[in-house]
């Protein structure tokens, strides 16, 4: 399965890299809509141009380890 990996440079950074292929046929997705969430999360939904399957994708955001990585993201 392949994956959209994101830059290191980005102000936000996730856990996981976000879908770019169909799960059930191997076509490209397409992104609809990036919604924001609660506690820095994103979800992404995406449609297969090859059978028109909807998917989403929930992003968490990495959550710091010590208090010198920063704040935690706001509920």
């Amino acid at each position: 399965m392949a994956y959209i990996e994101f830059d290191e440079t980005q102000a936000r950074s996730y856990d996981r890299s976000v879908l770019s292929e169909c799960p059930e046929c191997s076509g490209e997705l397409a992104v609809l809509r990036v919604i924001g969430g609660r506690a820095g999360c994103e979800y992404w939904t995406m449609r297969c141009t090859a059978c028109g399957g909807i998917h989403l994708d929930i992003l968490e955001p990495v959550a710091a380890h010590a208090p010198d990585d920063g704040p935690l993201p706001a509920a």
